[in-house]
C-alpha cells in the first residue's frame, strides 16, 4: 500500500523565538551555527556535544550528546522537549577509500554521518510535531553528489544522508515539519584542516542554511561548487570526475 503524500509543503521557521538544538555544536560549523541563532533571536540553543565541556559559547544550554548512543539521543530529546529546529551538524570523515580503507572506519564514517542523523530525526520528530511541527536543517555537502579520491567513505556517508532528507521530508510533511538540505563545499574550518584546496568563508553556508529555513527551502545550495556539482547529475558524470581527477575541485 502506497503511503499519499501531502500536496502541501510545511511553512518555514522564524529563526526568532525558536528553540534550536545543534549537534556537534563545540567547534566548526556546528559552534558557528549556535552563535548565528543566538544572534538571530532564537529563545533557547541547545549546543550538544560528545563532550559538553567542550562548549564554551556563551548564551547556550550545553548538552551531551553522540549521535552514534542510542541512549543518550534519547536523554538529550527527553531534556529538549522544547525544540522546534533541530540542525543535524555532527560529522565525520576518515579520509577513507572504499577499497582499500580500513572497514571498520568506513563503517565509523556511515555510522554517524547517516545512522546518527536518522537516531536524532527519529527521536525528534515527535517533539517536533508536539511542537507545532518545527523544522530540521541538516548539513551535507557537495559530496552527497561526487565521489573524491581519498574521500570516498564520507561520499557515501553524505550520499546516504541526503537520501535520507529527502525521505524524512516526505514522512514528516503531514505533522507539519519543514526538512531543509543544506549543502555546501570546504569551509575554513578545522573539520577541514588537512584540504590544502580553496575554502570558504563558513558564515556564509550557515547564514544560507537558516534563511533557507526560514524561506521554507527544501534545498539549499550555498556556493558555486555545490551549485555546479548538482547541475552536473544530468550530464555525462565523465565531465565532473575528469575535473575532479584533474584537481579542479
Amino acid at each position: 500500500m502506497t503511503t499519499p503524500i501531502t500536496n502541501h509543503s510545511p511553512v518555514g521557521l522564524r529563526i526568532e523565538g525558536a528553540v534550536a538544538l545543534v549537534t556537534g555544536a563545540n567547534r566548526g560549523l556546528g559552534r558557528r551555527f549556535a552563535q548565528h541563532l543566538l544572534d538571530r533571536g532564537a529563545a533557547r540553543v541547545y549546543a550538544t556535544a560528545r563532550r559538553p565541556e567542550t562548549v564554551d559559547l556563551a548564551g547556550v544550554t550545553s548538552l551531551r550528546l553522540d549521535v552514534t548512543d542510542e541512549e543518550e539521543v534519547r536523554s538529550a530529546a527527553a531534556a529538549a522537549g522544547d525544540v522546534t529546529l533541530l540542525v543535524n551538524n555532527a560529522g565525520v570523515t576518515h579520509f577513507t577509500d572504499l577499497v582499500t580503507a580500513d572497514l571498520a572506519a568506513v563503517r565509523a564514517e556511515m555510522e554517524t554521518n547517516f545512522w546518527g542523523t536518522l537516531s536524532v530525526v527519529r527521536a525528534f520528530a515527535p517533539v517536533l510535531a508536539s511542537n507545532g511541527g518545527g523544522a530540521i536543517l541538516n548539513v551535507l555537502s557537495a559530496q552527497s553528489w561526487h565521489a573524491a579520491p581519498g574521500n570516498n567513505g564520507y561520499h557515501v556517508g553524505k550520499a546516504a544522508q541526503w537520501a535520507l532528507t529527502n525521505g524524512v521530508r516526505l514522512e514528516l510533511a503531514e505533522q507539519g515539519t519543514l526538512v531543509t538540505g543544506l549543502h555546501l563545499g570546504a569551509v575554513d574550518t578545522d573539520f577541514s584542516a588537512s584540504y590544502s584546496g580553496p575554502k570558504g568563508d563558513p558564515d556564509v553556508p550557515v547564514r544560507a542554511g537558516l534563511d533557507g529555513i526560514e524561506a521554507g527551502t527544501a534545498e539549499v545550495l550555498s556556493d558555486d561548487w555545490s551549485a555546479h556539482v548538482k547541475k552536473s547529475l544530468a550530464a555525462d558524470p565523465t565531465h565532473l570526475y575528469d575535473a575532479i581527477r584533474a584537481g579542479v575541485i
